[in-house]
């Protein structure tokens, strides 16, 4: 009876994989085959639920980073992680203290703050550090 559960558990697990394409419940379907054949042996319940947890974590934890690395290869940042390391023009004064400045990137108007924390002028060519909230961590190009 305990088989009919796991197939069960493994087609719900594979349905829901197949729907989403996320890579987050393929790990747990694994699981459940193992406890699927561990019931045809007449194993006991505790021994399935160990074998579906252990399987899981091991298949989640050894094989979930290198299915990423290889599957995930040509994903396409989205346009903020793009943003990174590129040219923007401040249009207005960058100034932390007063929580103040605009740059402009790629026709796109956005705060910006300093990286370093010193002040930037209206006008200047700043690099794209990073990108905080909806805020441009910028630096002035002669200091890079």
């Amino acid at each position: 009876m305990a088989w009919k559960i796991w197939i069960a558990v493994f087609v719900v697990l594979i349905v829901i994989e197949a729907a989403t394409m996320a890579l987050t419940t393929i790990w747990f379907a694994g699981g459940a085959l193992a406890a699927f054949a561990l019931s045809l042996m007449d194993v006991g319940k505790n021994g399935q639920l160990a074998v579906f947890f252990l399987v899981s974590c091991a298949l989640l934890f050894f094989t979930r980073p290198f299915v990423i690395r290889h599957v995930n290869r040509n994903t396409v940042k989205t346009n903020v992680e793009d943003l990174v390391g590129k040219k923007a023009r401040i249009t207005s004064d960058v100034d932390n203290d007063l929580s103040a400045g605009t740059a402009v990137v790629g026709g796109q108007e956005w705060s910006a703050r300093s990286a370093d924390g010193t002040p930037i002028r209206s006008g200047e060519m700043v690099r794209i550090e990073s990108v905080s909230g909806v805020k441009l961590m910028v630096r002035k190009m002669e200091e890079i």
